[in-house]
């Protein structure tokens, strides 16, 4: 069946893998961490076991969540709103995300360095969810949909530092 050692290890890894349910790096890390939601239906429960109830069912892929603890393959999790519940790790991701504050219709620009004076070359609505990289100093590189660009740090939710 195994051919050498190195394929039972592999194996062994992967059901280790597959019994946690949960990547390596979100299991490994401390809270509080960022994450995302990587499911397009997630719930939020009152707490760490199906057998709690439903406080809120997400139904918007990649929203970031703040990871505020964990408890076996549930996290404590905080959405962009304040509302704090339980949900399972395999329904997240460690891909960051941040979410685009500021009023409705009042589009906030994506500029072309990371910088106040540099040129605007999209504009992104309050609510709105990218991926977020390069984050340094107070700008991060925003990725909507591959449209791409620098944002403030305080016009997104999603990338406060934690610790």
């Amino acid at each position: 069946m195994y051919k050498n050692i190195s394929e039972i290890i592999a194996s062994f890894a992967f059901v280790v893998f597959i019994l946690t349910g949960t990547a390596p790096a979100m299991a490994q890390q401390d809270p509080p961490y960022w994450a995302s939601i990587d499911e397009p239906e997630a719930r939020m429960r009152t707490g760490p076991s199906t057998e709690y109830p439903t406080m809120w069912i997400y139904k918007r892929e990649r929203l970031p969540i703040k990871i505020l603890a964990r408890y076996k393959a549930w996290r404590k999790v905080e959405d962009p709103d304040g509302a704090q519940g339980w949900m399972h790790a395999r329904l997240l991701s460690a891909t960051q995300t941040a979410m685009v504050l500021g009023e409705k219709g009042l589009a906030q620009p994506l500029r072309s360095n990371p910088q106040s004076d540099a040129r605007i070359i999209w504009r992104v609505e309050p609510g709105v969810v990218g991926k977020i990289t390069q984050c340094e100093d107070s700008w991060c590189l925003l990725d909507v949909t591959g449209r791409r660009g620098y944002i403030d740090r305080k016009l997104i939710w999603g990338d406060d530092p934690l610790k």
